[in-house]
């Protein structure tokens, strides 16, 4: 008999294959264009999003500021990174076939382990933790909705980048380094909640992630996230550059990742690295990244490369589900930022200095990714969820265990479902659940459902 299935969840499409991303944050692109830079390869003028998305970039990240009216200050005036310029970029990426990662900054500037500052427009809330997880709250979930109105729903969203510090935090609580809970958990739970019911309400998949810089602080501030309640995330993001995060190798790194997901069975991003393949500069701003670890110098492309694959590999062999590059395409340009005239990271980009697309360095490293994902046929059991009869439809060659948990992790249903097999979940499971599949094989795969 053929069940006709009125309400169908189906397992997220990071999760229905076996897949390894590797990415890009293309987030300053659309500022250069405008600023004069023309992308080449093979000295013929191309579309930057074409070219990476040819190349085997399967996710582009793009960065959200709530209002960057510093911008205004700058060049021609217009702003960057924020709505209208994130939407342009979401598009140019879905055309070109590409995936997205909406990064909430939360701020109206750069965020990361030294600043978390509160956007202006909530500053005179910033001191009242109820009203300003509110406005967390609103400004995600519209934000989402409005995108998913428009078509551009990204598949991926990360609550705050480099949360090492907390979030929307004021400028003298900022300056003390200290992780003040249970405010950050008040707050970090209204902006993942916020990312469940934009998933709920437009019937579509988001896979959720925090952000941690630095693989040495990962586990201890994860372990700070769980004990004080923040658990409905899907992943944990790393950065890891080896200039800033040295001496931790790439072994290190991917030690790291597999231990953050046998602990806490989520999964596990690099969402930013980044190598340099000269010492050289192109233009007036002073470049961010100045250090090669010994094994991958001096710099070059072939250096940039063999960075990038030996990560890829520790990460992937560590159960991790991706590695993307911060800023492959910030190029130099006429054009300035509040610290100088020109890129502060042209020397790490996957272009000479004459903005063609290296034939070696990273874009080497992601068609070989691309080479990867074609040939592969191993593929990873796929659920199906019907919420009018709650059935589970298991599509997989072996017998799967299923274990059904609670929100906060308690275990409250398991059973065993056989290959091509369906189960009916009990009709007292209520709300949010997190439903487990597993195999002796290996396979491990969850998904989070809503049970009337």
């Amino acid at each position: 008999m053929i069940l006709r299935l009125t309400c169908l969840l189906l397992l997220p499409f990071w999760m229905s294959a076996q897949t390894f991303y590797r990415g890009a944050d293309l987030s300053y692109v659309n500022e250069m264009q405008d600023c004069g830079v023309v992308y080449k390869q093979e000295g013929t003028d191309i579309d930057p999003y074409a070219l990476f998305a040819k190349e085997g970039c399967q996710l582009v990240r793009l960065r959200l500021w709530n209002n960057p009216t510093w911008y205004k200050d700058l060049n021609s005036g217009k702003m960057y990174s924020n709505l209208e310029d994130v939407k342009k970029s979401i598009s140019r990426s879905k055309q070109a076939g590409m995936k997205v990662l909406l990064d909430f900054h939360l701020s109206d500037s750069w965020a990361d382990p030294q600043k978390q500052l509160v956007p202006a427009s909530w500053a005179n809330v910033v001191g009242n933790t109820d009203v300003l997880k509110d406005s967390l709250y609103n400004y995600i979930y519209h934000t989402l909705m409005g995108l998913d109105e428009a078509g551009l729903l990204p598949e991926m969203v990360q609550v705050g980048n480099e949360t090492n510090r907390g979030i929307l935090l004021s400028a003298a609580d900022n300056a003390k380094w200290t992780m003040e809970w249970p405010r950050n958990a008040i707050l970090f739970n209204a902006g993942l909640k916020a990312v469940r019911d934009a998933a709920l309400h437009s019937q579509k998949q988001i896979f959720s992630i925090i952000h941690l810089a630095d693989p040495g602080e990962a586990s201890w501030l994860a372990e700070t996230f769980n004990k004080n309640g923040v658990t409905d995330y899907d992943a944990i993001g790393l950065s890891y550059y080896w200039a800033w995060h040295k001496p931790r190798t790439i072994q290190d790194c991917a030690q790291t990742i597999k231990s953050l997901k046998q602990k806490y069975n989520k999964e596990i991003i690099v969402l930013e690295t980044g190598y340099i393949w000269t010492l050289a500069g192109n233009d007036q701003a002073n470049n961010i990244i100045n250090e090669v670890h010994p094994s991958y110098a001096p710099p070059s492309h072939d250096s940039q490369y063999r960075w990038l694959r030996d990560l890829s590999k520790a990460v992937e062999e560590a159960g991790g589900m991706g590695v993307l590059y911060w800023e492959p395409a910030w190029v130099s340009s006429p054009c300035s930022t509040p610290w100088g005239k020109g890129s502060h990271q042209e020397n790490a980009t996957f272009f000479d200095f004459n903005n063609n697309a290296a034939r070696d360095g990273g874009f080497r490293w992601l068609r070989e990714g691309k080479v990867q994902a074609t040939t592969s046929t191993k593929t990873e059991p796929m659920i199906t969820f019907d919420t009018t009869s709650r059935s589970i439809f298991y599509m997989g060659h072996e017998q799967a265990m299923v274990n059904v948990y609670a929100i906060d992790g308690k275990l409250i249903y398991k059973t065993t479902i056989s290959p091509e097999g369906s189960q009916v979940l009990p009709g007292n499971i209520k709300g949010l659940v997190i439903v487990n599949l597993s195999t002796k094989s290996g396979i491990n795969n969850s998904i989070t459902i809503t049970l009337p």
